[in-house]
């Protein structure tokens, strides 16, 4: 099993997995901190929408692409890249969430997550 980080730790993790989104073009990106949340199962989660098959994989493959660079670490879980729907990447405490727009909206982790400190990433232009 992977090590557990500090806060500040998660939280850097958290910053280079968002700059892995935005390299994509990922739409709608939260970090959603989970560490005042009772029974969290991790410090961060990390969401954001994709359009297309294509953006998702692309996304994820960024995410992994620029957690690796900065801290050499691959994540502990993948699932979801097969059915395009719905990519999670599980680093331990910090877990990422790559949507296609209408299943983010079903799903609807913020909502779920609603005790959480909620931070919106601006899109970038």
């Amino acid at each position: 099993m992977a090590k557990k980080r500090n806060g500040a730790a998660s939280e850097k993790l958290s910053e280079i997995i968002v700059k892995g989104m935005q390299e994509k073009k990922a739409n709608d990106i939260v970090v959603m901190d989970l560490r005042k949340v009772k029974n969290a199962v991790a410090d961060f989660f990390v969401i954001c929408s994709g359009n297309s098959d294509k953006q998702l994989d692309a996304i994820a493959d960024s995410v992994d692409v620029e957690v690796y660079k900065a801290l050499k670490e691959n994540p502990w879980h993948s699932e979801g890249k097969s059915n395009k729907e719905w990519v999670l990447l599980d680093y331990i405490d910090v877990v990422v969430h790559v949507f296609r727009k209408d299943k983010r909206e079903f799903f609807a982790l913020e909502r779920l997550w609603g005790d959480a400190e909620i931070t919106e990433i601006e899109d970038k232009a």
